[in-house]
């Protein structure tokens, strides 16, 4: 069925006969493109896991960042000037191909020459994208889901429940049902006054590329509406265990200063949020290889610093 769905996609973006090769298999199944001296990246979407409307969504917000000046792969019309296509019941779309490198795994130590302009770069595109999704008007059918309270601590999460993750011990779920509970208070009582907006939602070292001296940003899989805090909670979490992980924080916090204003007193609920979030997200991934550790170490995380926040302590430096 890939086969014949890569094949379609050829066809319907005038590829006929162009050279594929499957470099990634995340969320959704990524090829490599070369055809008429160009290359570009052919996207085959996970089955049920978005709807047309959010890929066209997706899609047309990264046209816009990519117009707005941000290095983000954009995607390319097809022969009939659509974005998305469905070929072999498998819903398809082409995007630019970026030549940078991911500037790190997660797992890894972060291997970078100059950790503090890394961060302090990262921050600032972070910044540049907020501020032209701002500028810019979504077109009318535009839906993506929302990372807002109900997304995060509902009774549907976006992410699924975290507090029901099966392999909770029953003091780890009582303390996650503390921290839901905790946590949607503060929101309530911030709703309407933290900067809120569209969001990559998944900035971690993977999906920061560096070509030169320009920082690319990809995959926006997971973007949508949420709370600004979300996108740099997101950096900061899988970077907490880097020995100068308060230098790094203080630089990706000024680069994004540098170019918008924000208001950081939430930040740390945001962190656990975003921690937490992993520990649902795992839930209906439990049988793929590697699963179990990481649900670990994801509960470890976030009961960590859940017990921190709940007890109103700074988060470790």
């Amino acid at each position: 069925m890939t086969a014949a769905a890569v094949e379609q996609s050829l066809v319907l973006w005038g590829m006929q006969g162009a050279e594929t090769r499957l470099i990634a298999t995340r969320e959704n199944q990524v090829y490599r493109v070369d055809h008429a001296g160009r290359a570009c990246a052919l996207r085959l979407h996970r089955p049920g896991y978005r709807t047309d409307a959010e890929l066209w969504s997706e899609l047309q917000w990264m046209n816009a960042a990519a117009a707005g000046g941000l290095h983000v792969p954009a995607p390319i019309p097809s022969t009939s000037g659509e974005f998305l296509h469905v070929a072999d019941d498998i819903q398809v779309d082409v995007l630019t191909w970026l030549s940078g490198a991911p500037v790190g795994q997660t797992g890894e130590d972060l291997a970078a020459t100059d950790r503090i302009g890394l961060f302090y770069g990262i921050g600032r595109e972070m910044a540049r994208l907020h501020a032209v999704s701002d500028r810019w008007t979504p077109p009318e059918g535009f839906s993506r889901w929302s990372w807002n309270r109900e997304g995060l601590l509902g009774k549907t999460p976006v992410w699924d429940r975290f507090w029901e993750n099966p392999s909770l011990t029953k003091e780890d779920r009582a303390l996650f049902l503390a921290l839901r509970n905790k946590a949607d208070e503060a929101l309530q009582r911030l709703e309407g006054k933290l900067d809120y907006g569209l969001i990559h939602a998944d900035l971690v070292r993977e999906n920061v590329m560096a070509d030169g001296d320009k920082l690319q940003l990809i995959d926006f899989d997971d973007s949508g509406f949420g709370f600004r805090l979300f996108d740099l909670a997101t950096t900061l979490l899988r970077n907490m265990r880097e020995t100068d992980y308060p230098a790094l924080r203080d630089a990706l916090i000024a680069g994004y200063l540098s170019v918008r204003a924000i208001d950081l007193t939430a930040l740390n609920l945001f962190l656990v949020l975003r921690s937490a979030t992993y520990v649902g997200w795992i839930i209906t991934r439990m049988d793929e290889p590697g699963s179990k550790a990481r649900n670990q170490r994801f509960i470890g995380t976030t009961r960590v610093l859940a017990r921190q926040y709940l007890a109103k302590k700074e988060f470790p430096e």
